[in-house]
């Protein structure tokens, strides 16, 4: 039979589309349930606070027990969360660690901007006790990226900070081995704990370029 041209008005009651005289949810149950599945499961705001917070606390766990090893469900427990919530906060695991180690680095990133004048000032504030979880975790990462671009700032903004920022100026050789020097005599510290003889190597090197 030939189909005869639908009129421009709409019946009240009526569908707008053919196909839907053939869909009724009363006889196919699961759809309510794919259509509430589906709205929970659009995305919602990240909340930026609770976000800060957590990120802050994951820097404190990686500081304390380093990343060798770092396993999402752990690390969930000890911050009272779980990997979901991790996961939506950061999308992934790697996102995440790269802002554990962000959020680490501004937290020593006072150094670079404070009135140090001296290697003695250098070494008294980058040697103080409390800093060892930063520097072992440095450690970490400087030999794990050997290789690997990530290891170049590692080195490269001391060789700036030290050739730009340094008084009296010094050349590159020498901002290479004050670098060389003070991050031997960290391992050296960090290995043996031996604080008293690495303070009198530093005072002995910090003489020698102060004399040259």
């Amino acid at each position: 039979p030939v189909e005869r041209p639908r009129s421009g008005r709409q019946e009240e009651g009526e569908p707008e589309h053919p196909l839907e005289h053939g869909v009724h949810l009363h006889e196919h149950p699961v759809l309510p349930l794919v259509y509430e599945t589906t709205v929970s499961l659009m995305p919602r705001p990240v909340d930026p606070h609770r976000r800060d917070a957590v990120l802050a606390r994951a820097a404190d766990y990686v500081l304390e027990r380093g990343l060798a090893g770092l396993s999402l469900r752990p690390l969930a427990k000890a911050l009272g969360t779980s990997t979901r919530m991790l996961l939506y906060d950061f999308g992934s695991k790697e996102q995440l660690v790269h802002e554990i180690l962000a959020e680490i680095r501004r937290r020593e990133e006072g150094l670079l901007a404070a009135d140090v004048r001296t290697l003695d000032d250098v070494w008294r504030w980058i040697a103080a006790p409390e800093r060892e979880p930063f520097l072992r975790l440095f450690f970490e990462i400087y030999v794990g990226a050997l290789g690997r671009e990530e290891a170049e700032p590692l080195v490269r903004d001391w060789l700036e900070f030290l050739r730009t920022s340094w008084r009296p100026p010094v050349d590159e050789a020498t901002a290479t081995l004050m670098v060389a020097v003070v991050r031997g005599l960290l391992l050296d510290r960090l290995a043996t704990g031996d604080r008293e003889r690495t303070d009198r190597a530093l005072a002995r090197f910090a003489d020698t370029v102060e004399h040259s």
